[in-house]
């Protein structure tokens, strides 16, 4: 499966990158998605708890299933003024 990874805010400055596209296994989950990137950009792992993981314009759990053409999206918590 092909899904898109996009980054913001100070995630994206973690990894350096906007986006990225991975190809995934059937059956991965977002959270095993997550898991592989922190692995890969090790900066992520500092933030991976508080991470806010979002498919579409839907946040959505660890347990979500992906599905081919996914967009995924990496957020920092939410702070509000």
């Amino acid at each position: 499966m092909n899904i898109k990874v996009q980054f913001f805010s100070y995630i994206r400055d973690l990894t350096g990158l906007t986006e990225v596209d991975r190809q995934v296994p059937d059956g991965w989950t977002l959270g095993r998605l997550h898991d592989a990137l922190c692995e890969e950009y090790p900066p992520l792992q500092e933030m991976s708890r508080s991470t806010l993981l979002a498919v579409g314009v839907d946040y959505e759990q660890r347990t979500y299933l992906l599905k081919d053409g996914d967009v995924v999206s990496f957020f920092p918590p939410v702070q509000g003024g």
